[in-house]
């Protein structure tokens, strides 16, 4: 059995979909700490023809807290609406917004208030409009010691659930060390996607935005192809 496993990430690019239709199974971290100007509460549309961010607000909290710890900010309630307005005008004309528009819309007025549930229905509500048949788990749902860190806790999610091969983005590919998991039988893989372009209104086109983007403009169909378009280095 093969696992990936990911921060929770507002709206990702096709990049964190591949990984997850590439494993039998994808942990979401819940029972991690929250990092500013990451990707956990923020992500990239097209606006005008340039990359623009859209932001989930959130109440102020620690910044130790975990993100299954944090929450959106009441101003969130009439926000939601005003974010879901600027989709509609940026997006409104894309050929494939009619079956876009409502996946956007039932993940931004998802109604729970907490950070990781609404993210994580938000990545539900995706995968299923994707298709992806891959489970979902969530990491504080594993039974391990939650206190470790970094590689020492990928390593064990691995083997609490029995997994022979750990898929991780390329960009990890510096993080872990292939020998610290050959110990343990696992085989450590790094996936790489191919370069992934299509017409945005014929605006010079701007790669990796938020999934949004993709499936405003892709048919699903087109999609599956770009979710199989990567390689893996082993």
């Amino acid at each position: 059995m093969s696992i990936a496993i990911m921060q929770p990430y507002f709206f990702p690019y096709i990049g964190y979909f591949q990984l997850m239709n590439a494993v039998d199974e994808f942990i979401v971290y819940d029972n991690i700490e929250f990092t500013k100007k990451g990707w956990i509460n923020r992500n990239r549309i097209l606006v005008n023809g340039k990359d623009t961010f859209i932001t989930l607000p959130l109440k102020k909290g620690s910044d130790y807290l975990n993100v299954n710890e944090r929450y959106l900010a009441e101003s969130w309630l009439t926000e939601r609406t005003k974010l879901m307005n600027r989709v509609t005008e940026a997006y409104r004309k894309a050929p494939q917004f009619s079956l876009a528009y409502p996946v956007i819309k039932k993940s931004i007025f998802f109604e729970d208030l907490n950070l990781f549930n609404f993210i994580f229905h938000s990545l539900d509500t995706i995968k299923q409009y994707l298709e992806i048949s891959t489970p979902l788990v969530i990491s504080s749902s594993v039974t391990i010691d939650h206190g470790m860190k970094s590689e020492k806790k990928v390593i064990e999610l691995c083997k609490a659930r029995q997994t022979t091969k750990y898929i991780n983005p390329i960009g990890g590919i510096t993080l872990y060390d292939k020998a610290e998991f050959r110990k343990e039988g696992i085989e450590l893989g790094f996936l790489k996607s191919n370069d992934i372009i299509y017409n945005q209104y014929n605006n010079e086109f701007i790669p990796w935005l938020s999934i949004i983007d993709v499936i405003m403009f892709n048919s699903k169909e087109k999609i599956k192809d770009y979710l199989n378009s990567f390689y893996t280095i082993i």
